[in-house]
C-alpha cells in the first residue's frame, strides 16, 4: 500500500445517505423513506399493513411499524411523509428497543384499533 493514497472514510461517514429520503425507516430490510413514498403512490394503499408489502418492511423486528402507521396516516392527510426524528437517533432508539424489548416508542402514537359496528 502506498503512503500516498489518502485514508478510507470512517463507515459512519461513508454510508450516511445525503438526501434525507435515502434514510432508512426499516432497519432490518433496509426500506428508505424514498422506497416507502414510491410504494404508497404506486398502490395506494388502504391499510397501513399493507406497507408490509413493500420489501416486507416492519416485519422484521416490528420495531417500525409505529413509523410505518404514522406514515400511511400522513400520506393519506395530504402531508409529507417523513420520519419525526434524526436518522441517527432513529438508529439509537431502535437499538434500545432490540435491547430492551420495549414494546412501545413515545414519540410515535399507537395506531388505532379497528372498531367494528
Amino acid at each position: 500500500m502506498s503512503d500516498s493514497m489518502p485514508p478510507f472514510p470512517s463507515e459512519e461517514i461513508a454510508c450516511q445517505p445525503k438526501d434525507p429520503l435515502d434514510h432508512e425507516v426499516c432497519l432490518c430490510f433496509h426500506v428508505s423513506i424514498r422506497k416507502m413514498q414510491n410504494f404508497i403512490q404506486r398502490e395506494q394503499p388502504t391499510r397501513a399493513s399493507q406497507l408490509s408489502q413493500c420489501l416486507d418492511a416492519g416485519t422484521g423486528c416490528r420495531w417500525c411499524v409505529p413509523f410505518l402507521c404514522k406514515m400511511h396516516r400522513q400520506w393519506e392527510s395530504g402531508e409529507a411523509i417523513e420520519l419525526p426524528v434524526s436518522p441517527e437517533e432513529y438508529a439509537q432508539r431502535r437499538a434500545a428497543y432490540k435491547r430492551a424489548g420495549v414494546k412501545n416508542d413515545p414519540l410515535v402514537e399507537p395506531p388505532p384499533i379497528a372498531v367494528s359496528p
